[in-house]
């Protein structure tokens, strides 16, 4: 079997993708993982969707691939819904806003709420930064403005961590990252968390408060699980599932997750595919509301 992580080495899911194939091998036999990046996950999910059976691929899909990009690109190769059986949902993780800590000291912003104060204030002078054009951070900055009335200018990069390294030189003012990244940055002080994007505060961040707590309606989390083609057949889903979710939820597992800030879900097969399909439609809204798009 070989595991597809449609992005670089490195990040949160390619680190989790492998913590989980080493636990699942001992049932399903040896996991290759498979690094395959490009177009905001879209190579390699494409890859996935088109494998032939003998290939025995899965992938290590996300918001992204399967609610997000589809909406965004034209021509886009494969349908989200259709080519895949979603097998286990690993984790739902809030994207959390950020400032550099000096210069929110600086402008005396501790809260969302002053953050909103400061643009009505002095519109469009802050920038913020994503990991590019259509990222989950790009559409949650456009959610952000849309409820707010507000303006900032976009910086989009090429991933995250030089999002970060921009946030950390100033050469833009916030960023909404996903938690796994930018809590070791938070930690060590050198950003600073104004907010969370789910519902709810989060167990790695318990003084943080939920934007929505200050701006009702907002909520944008990231979330990745396992994708098989929709031709594996149904018993052998069921199994790969049952597998990947006792290695996921195995003790050590957990522990490694939780470093992360990622909490595992119990989510999978039929309701997972429910879930996928919920999330693929509400960002078809969001990203046609906010005139999104990727030439």
């Amino acid at each position: 079997m070989t595991l597809v992580v449609p992005y670089p080495a490195g990040g949160p899911l390619d680190t989790s993708a492998r913590l989980i194939a080493q636990g699942a091998s001992t049932q399903l036999g040896t996991i290759a993982v498979e690094n395959k990046p490009g177009k905001g996950g879209g190579v390699g999910a494409d890859l996935v969707a088109k494998a032939a059976k003998s290939e025995n691929r899965i992938l290590m899909g996300a918001v992204a691939t399967h609610a997000v990009n589809p909406w965004l690109y034209k021509d886009f190769p494969y349908d989200p819904i259709k080519d895949f059986k979603p097998l286990v949902l690993i984790a739902r993780t809030p994207n959390v806003l950020v400032m550099n800590a000096e210069l929110a000291a600086q402008l005396n912003i501790n809260t969302t709420t002053d953050l909103v104060k400061y643009l009505k204030a002095h519109p469009g002078e802050l920038k913020y930064g994503s990991g590019g054009n259509g990222s989950i951070g790009h559409i949650a900055a456009e959610m952000f403005k849309s409820l707010t009335n507000t303006r900032m200018s976009h910086l989009p990069y090429q991933g995250s961590s030089p999002a970060l390294k921009a946030l950390q030189s100033k050469d833009v003012a916030l960023v909404f990252d996903n938690l796994a990244s930018s809590l070791p940055l938070i930690q060590s002080g050198h950003l600073k968390a104004l907010g969370v994007t789910s519902l709810g505060r989060d167990e790695s961040l318990p003084k943080v408060p939920s934007i929505n707590d200050e701006i009702p309606g907002f909520n944008v989390v990231t979330w990745f699980g396992l994708f098989a083609p929709a031709s594996l057949p149904d018993a052998d889903a069921q199994r790969y599932a049952e597998a990947f979710e006792a290695s996921m939820k195995s003790s050590s597992a957990k522990a490694n997750l939780k470093k992360m800030g990622i909490e595992p879900e119990d989510m999978r097969l039929a309701s997972f595919k429910e879930f996928v399909a919920s999330e693929y439609h509400k960002y078809g809204f969001l990203i046609k509301a906010a005139k999104i798009s990727i030439q």
